[in-house]
Order: structure tokens, then sequence, then C-alpha cells
């Protein structure tokens, strides 16, 4: 008889170890269709970052009740665990200053919102597309496809740069022309340069900043705007396209000039070089 109690008690153990098993890996597959079904259905004015909060939360919050359900089929108490949670919280608390701050901060983050998933961020020299926005820390993809962590105190404390943030950037091209150059010539051929780019906006039009006068040049600023999508393309086309309209209107950008002196009181002496079969004299 006693044989027999044995068997059906561990026979009742296994079973209990079973369902608590069971009830984890429910506990995995229904949180992952339920939080693939709330995004699905979620509104479309809702951002992707918070999309992401609210599923990654209903995620746990749902995995943890299964989790709850098989400790209970365990045999433990919730009452203790949750004590126990709470001093084991305290000392983790203590333990880890640092990770703490990165959480406060990060709720910071979420609420301000300085930011959002497939944003072009600048952070100190480190430019990338944010990949998550998760409590601890954001995710970055550089250029050159690198991956970078930044934990959220650090953004907290930086100047943060979003680069796409608005539709419409602005590229100022700096460039100088020789003193001897037309400056309404200059202008002219600048406007039409960006009147024939297609990824120049018509609206807000070009704008002409004479900025002073330079070492060696009249220094001017032509400052162009484009979609963010094309701000790059403009970028680049548009620095080439002004130095070929430069080269065909005959305006001459010049490098810097020196002149040299032997002393306070002498007079500047010329520099002639010669090639080397001609003789010097």
């Amino acid at each position: 008889m006693a044989d027999i109690i044995d068997f059906l008690s561990q026979y009742s153990g296994l079973l209990f170890i079973v369902r608590a098993a069971a009830l984890v890996a429910a506990g995995f597959v229904v949180a992952s269709l339920v939080a693939r079904n709330v995004r699905r259905f979620m509104p479309k004015h809702i951002s992707a970052h918070h999309a992401t909060l609210m599923t990654r939360l209903i995620y746990w919050v749902i995995l943890g009740l299964f989790l709850a359900s098989a400790l209970r089929q365990l045999g433990f108490s919730l009452s203790v665990l949750l004590g126990a949670a709470g001093v084991l919280s305290v000392a983790i608390g203590f333990a880890s200053q640092t990770s703490a701050s990165n959480l406060i901060s990060g709720l910071f983050l979420v609420g301000e919102k300085p930011f959002e998933l497939g944003d072009v961020i600048r952070v100190g020299d480190v430019t990338g597309e944010v990949l998550s926005i998760d409590l601890l820390s954001v995710k970055l993809r550089t250029f050159d496809n690198l991956f970078v962590r930044m934990p959220n105190e650090n953004l907290i404390k930086s100047q943060v740069t979003n680069l796409t943030r608005f539709p419409i950037r602005r590229f100022d091209l700096v460039i100088g022309v020789a003193y001897h150059e037309n400056i309404a010539r200059v202008r002219e051929v600048l406007k039409d340069v960006a009147d024939r780019n297609p990824k120049c906006l018509d609206d807000p039009e070009p704008l002409f900043i004479f900025t002073g006068f330079g070492d060696s040049a009249l220094t001017i600023q032509f400052s162009v705007w484009a979609r963010k999508e094309t701000f790059l393309e403009l970028r680049n086309s548009m620095q080439e396209e002004v130095k070929l309209a430069f080269d065909e209107a005959g305006i001459e950008i010049p490098f810097p000039h020196r002149t040299l002196y032997a002393g306070s009181q002498s007079e500047p002496f010329p520099v002639r070089v010669v090639a080397n079969d001609e003789p010097a004299g």
C-alpha cells in the first residue's frame, strides 16, 4: 500500500511538472500571437516607437501571467515570491545605479520623443539610423553598417540632433570667388544651377548671401533646400554642377595667396619658378 502511495505521489509530482512546462510553452505561443495581432490592428496614427513598446508590454504581461500559473502548479506561493522579488529588486537597485539611471532616462526619452524608429540622429561624432529605443539603451546603425549601442543616460546628457525630423533640409554651399569677379554675375550663375537641378526645391527658394571679404577671395554662401530623402543627392550634385558652371562662365575660384618678405624694411621679392632646362638668372 505504501508503494502505491509513493508511486501516486511521484506520478502526481511529475504531472504538475508537465503542466507547468505546458503552461510556459503555451505562454510563449499565446504572448507572441497576441502581440503580433495587436500590432497589426493598431491605429495608423500611432508611431512605430509607441507601437513597439505597447506590443512588448503586452507580450511580457501575458508571458508573466503564464509563468505565475506555472509556478503555482509547482507549489510555489506567489506572496513569498513577490516578497523575495521586492527584496531582490532593492538589492539590485543599490548594486546597479547606472542601470537605474538608464531606465529613468529611457522613460524620459519615451515621453519626450526627440526621435522615433527610423530617424537619423547625430550624437557627438556618431551618426546613424535608430533601430530600437529600449528602456536601457538606444541602438543605432551607422551609414557604414556598424551597430552602435548608446546608453539612455548619455543621450539625456548629450546634444542630440535629429537629421530627419522635418520633411526638408537646407544645404549651405560656402564658396569663394576672386576679387575681380562680378558678384551679380556670380549670383546669376548659382541661381541658374539651382534652377536646373531637379532635387532643388523652388519653395523655399535658394538663398544667396555675400558673407564678406576673405584673405584671398570674396566669400559667398549659397543655400538650397531639398527633401530629406534626396538631400545627399542634392549635396553631391550641387557642388559638381557649381564647379562646372564656374568653369564654363570663366569665374575664378582662387587659392590662397602668400607674399614673402625678407625683413620688416625690405620690399616683397618675387619668386619665379623655371623649368629644368631654362637657366636661372
